[in-house]
């Protein structure tokens, strides 16, 4: 088992930043298996950012220039810091931890860019 807490997200006007936080606990916690994810209104969940098994990142085009994602300074901790954002990014955003047997989702957390 994984459980995930996140916290950050809010409401910033277009141009502006945000930070989010997801720490994971349980056995099989593991940061190389992390990542964010979000869903807008009346769209499929997408991928974010996330690292990779191998430890490296990786981004949705969408976003590649303006979000880092990052570790935190606790343990399994990732952080998500976006700058420059858009009315586009508005959706709510999910940690996730993803391993071969299974797929773990923190609660959500909602980012609003205002034009």
């Amino acid at each position: 088992q994984v459980q995930l807490v996140e916290s950050g997200g809010g409401s910033v006007q277009t141009g502006g930043s945000l930070r989010l936080s997801c720490a994971a606990s349980g056995s099989s916690a593991s940061i190389n298996a992390m990542g964010w994810d979000r869903q807008a209104p009346g769209k499929q969940r997408e991928l974010v950012a996330r690292f990779t098994s191998g430890g490296t990142t990786t981004y949705s085009d969408s976003v590649k220039g303006r979000f880092t994602i990052s570790r935190g300074n606790a343990k399994n901790t990732v952080v998500l810091q976006m700058n420059n954002l858009k009315p586009e990014d508005t959706a709510v955003y999910y940690c996730n931890h993803r391993s071969l047997m299974s797929v773990y989702w923190g609660q959500g957390t909602q980012v609003t860019v205002s034009s």
